[in-house]
């Protein structure tokens, strides 16, 4: 249930309402202060709660059911796009966000120099595997603690944040000292045991959409690390298995436009997990923003041909930089930067 109170509302007032509720009905209260509107949003059996009882109250505009089973990622429960700070980057506003590097961490002089041929292209965030799970038992791993160890250093060096992705509860302890943003990926979307520790920490998660679920099942594991109290979540579109061989995955480009209006989350795609193929990632890039896109994670290695994994898929740094150079003015043309 959403209450949309009058204009004008106190903060004292507010907190007296969600008392209220609180105390009289057993829901959980989150206000949202908005710039023309304060929104009180119950979360927990709401059953009992009549709208007409609830619209008699003072300072109630209106009162409306939710009916989606997510309820703190959707948009009516938080009206305004929701804007998340990693590191010094702001992700969700006017500006889009890129994150480029190796699929694979390889050395720290790979990563560094990776590192800061990309921030000078244009990427605000340095993205690469050091735990990664492969669908075969014999193909690279990762560098796992190494690997986010040279992350960490790429950091000082560059001063971009970095994004890599978790596969195990047992190494947050690991990623909250190294990363600045933590990456579910699509084979753990519905792991919820993680989903559920992610919700217990202050450190911004990026949710790829597992390659078998639904729109609304990825809102549903974004509501698993909300309701443990983690609201910086960033979805990621990553492309789906469908009967298409031609690419490696289906860029699902209408999920865009669909989770803008469903959800209050900021929205990234992966257009190289999605093509697969170096030369398919401009295209698909391009089609991401004018869709709607906050941000975009493109693989780029310094020797893609000798890549540890997913070579085919990545960009050269200078490649990268052609790219970058190619998709400012897309995104301009719709009122945005890079």
């Amino acid at each position: 249930m959403i209450l949309v109170l009058k204009q004008g509302t106190t903060r004292e007032k507010v907190d007296d309402i969600c008392k209220w509720l609180s105390d009289s009905y057993g829901v959980q209260t989150s206000p949202i202060f908005g710039s023309g509107t304060t929104i009180i949003g119950l979360v927990g059996d709401t059953s009992a709660i009549e709208l007409e009882a609830v619209e008699m109250h003072e300072a109630v505009e209106r009162a409306m059911k939710v009916q989606e089973p997510y309820k703190r990622a959707n948009r009516k429960f938080h009206p305004d796009d929701t804007l998340i700070k990693v590191g010094g980057v702001e992700i969700g506003g006017n500006k889009i966000c890129i994150a480029a590097g190796p699929c694979s961490v390889e050395s720290e002089d790979q990563i560094k120099m990776v590192a800061d041929m990309v921030r000078d292209s244009g990427a605000a965030l340095l993205r690469g595997g050091a735990f990664k799970p492969r669908t075969s038992p014999y193909a690279f791993q990762g560098l796992k603690a190494e690997g986010l160890m040279y992350m960490k250093r790429a950091r000082e060096s560059s001063g971009l944040p970095v994004v890599s992705e978790i596969t195990n509860p047992a190494q947050l302890e690991l990623f909250m000292e190294f990363v600045d943003m933590i990456q579910v990926g699509t084979r753990n979307m519905q792991n919820f045991e993680l989903l559920k520790e992610l919700g217990r920490v202050r450190k911004p998660i990026l949710l790829k959409r597992g390659f078998a679920n639904t729109i609304d099942e990825l809102l549903m594991s974004a509501e698993y690390i909300m309701s443990g109290g983690n609201q910086d979540v960033i979805l990621c579109e990553r492309g789906i298995r469908t009967f298409e061989t031609s690419t490696r995955n289906t860029l699902d480009i209408s999920a865009v436009p669909v989770l803008k209006s469903r959800t209050h989350l900021p929205v990234f795609v992966d257009p190289s997990h999605a093509g697969g193929i170096a030369w398919l990632v401009e295209p698909l890039a391009k089609a991401a923003i004018v869709a709607g896109a906050d941000g975009l994670i493109i693989e780029v290695h310094n020797d893609p041909k000798h890549a540890l994994s997913d070579g085919q898929q990545s960009l050269t740094p200078e490649d990268f930089k052609s790219l970058v150079g190619r998709l400012r003015p897309v995104a301009e043309a719709i009122g945005r930067s890079i």
